[in-house]
């Protein structure tokens, strides 16, 4: 026998389908509502709605559980890489040897591009944001693929998602090297995914540039840590554009505009923000953390706390091992790492902390890594985009063959004026 709510409004019973998922979620369906009682839900930010259907990714907030199609972050983290998380995501299941292989040799072979897409670069203002560039560039490759275009075309969606994952670490390097003014490197199709990035931002044509083994290992560590994340801001953008039929390179466009925000992909870009303000205050963190505490000043601690996450954050936890490994690597003598380090100490220690559940997330380690590896603070949110690729296309795709899927439209509730005559200009007052 099937679930039921029960709502009693304005006189008039009405039952509501339970849905429960396969962890045991449980929501209450009331897509028939306004049809049926003439009444709608109000749920800003949607923190309480669920828009969809997912078999992606699964989160605990409660427990600190984040799984890839069932399987534990901490197992990808330790044993897989970011190309194989992302065939992963967007195809339900491990790849074989050679499937995988395979989709390596794609991407690997698709990193290069147009040499007209390059124009666009000389068009842009040597300070602007990487993630303006990088959204707007993305855009643009719709002009120069038609051949993918068409959303219920499988092949042609499988090219274009290949092209995506490829080319956006190209375009993202190219928009740093515009910014310093330095000439762009082609990807080198020897060297794996993070590391061909890395030398993509950080390589000149005057000399030859080595990448660390383990700073690749690492980036490739944050890509993957940030591959997807549910129905988040970004990927919720991703299917709205998607669901009114766009084509991949514009909902994905839209999603990097969305990950711009500093309440979004921005929050490592803040970590390191709110680290340079107390250097430059001559504090060595305690000060701050007490202001942190004091209500009254309205001074919040950047990459602490998060809102899913309501025990701890398990990308986290994985991150602050390599964080230190990397310290340790490259024995920096860094005044905003000697902070961050020194913060992250007092803050775990403290019980006003500890009881609000404020601990680093992702965002504090992530951006403590970048500081240390070079990655300048306006590429954060940039490099954010490169990993969360796969989520969005695995997000995007799911929505485009989910036959539930509507044209998204949220409703509201109208607070303006009622109905009233409209004025002639001249007997308006004053």
């Amino acid at each position: 026998m099937s679930e039921t709510a029960v709502l009693h409004i304005d006189g008039g019973t009405f039952e509501l389908p339970i849905l429960r998922g396969s962890e045991n979620e449980v929501a209450v369906d009331i897509s028939k509502l306004r049809q049926e009682a003439g009444v709608i839900t109000m749920d800003p930010g949607y923190g309480n709605t669920g828009s969809c259907r997912s078999a992606i990714t699964f989160i605990d907030g409660e427990r600190g559980v984040l799984r890839y199609r069932g399987i534990p972050i901490e197992q990808l983290a330790e044993r897989s890489n970011f190309l194989e998380a992302a065939w992963l995501l967007m195809y339900s299941r491990l790849p074989t040897r050679e499937e995988l292989d395979e989709f390596t040799t794609h991407i690997t072979y698709h990193t290069m591009v147009h040499e007209d897409v390059k124009r666009f670069f000389a068009g842009f203002p040597k300070d602007a944001h990487p993630m303006a560039i990088t959204g707007a560039v993305v855009g643009a490759l719709a002009t120069f693929y038609p051949d993918s275009m068409e959303v219920s075309n499988d092949r042609e969606m499988e090219i274009a998602t290949h092209r995506l994952i490829a080319k956006v670490p190209t375009i993202a390097a190219c928009s740093y090297k515009h910014s310093i003014g330095q000439p762009f490197m082609h990807p080198i199709n020897r060297l794996d995914y993070a590391a061909n990035f890395l030398h993509m931002m950080f390589a000149t044509p005057a000399e030859d540039y080595e990448v660390d083994p383990l700073l690749a290992r690492t980036m490739d560590l944050i890509l993957l840590l940030h591959a997807d994340h549910e129905q988040n801001c970004s990927a919720s953008t991703v299917r709205m554009v998607g669901s009114s039929r766009a084509n991949l390179f514009s909902a994905v466009s839209a999603g990097v505009h969305a990950l711009w925000g500093p309440l979004h992909g921005g929050a490592n870009q803040a970590v390191i923000e709110m680290l340079g303000q107390i250097r430059d205050s001559g504090d060595d963190g305690k000060a701050f953390l007490q202001k942190v505490k004091d209500k009254q000043t309205g001074v919040r601690l950047m990459g602490f706390g998060h809102r899913v996450y309501k025990n701890f954050d398990p990308r986290a936890t994985i991150l602050k091992k390599a964080c230190f490994e990397v310290l340790e690597r490259l024995k920096l003598d860094n005044p905003l790492l000697d902070i961050a380090v020194q913060l992250e100490e007092v803050a775990l220690a403290d019980e006003y902390f500890i009881e609000r559940k404020l601990y680093p997330n992702v965002d504090f380690y992530s951006g403590i890594i970048l500081q240390a590896i070079g990655v300048p603070v306006p590429m954060f949110p940039t490099l954010f985009t490169i990993g969360r690729l796969p989520g969005w296309i695995a997000q995007w795709s799911e929505m485009i063959h989910d036959p539930d899927t509507k044209i998204a439209r949220p409703r509201q509730v109208y607070v303006g004026e009622t109905e009233r005559r409209y004025v002639p200009i001249e007997e308006r007052p004053g």
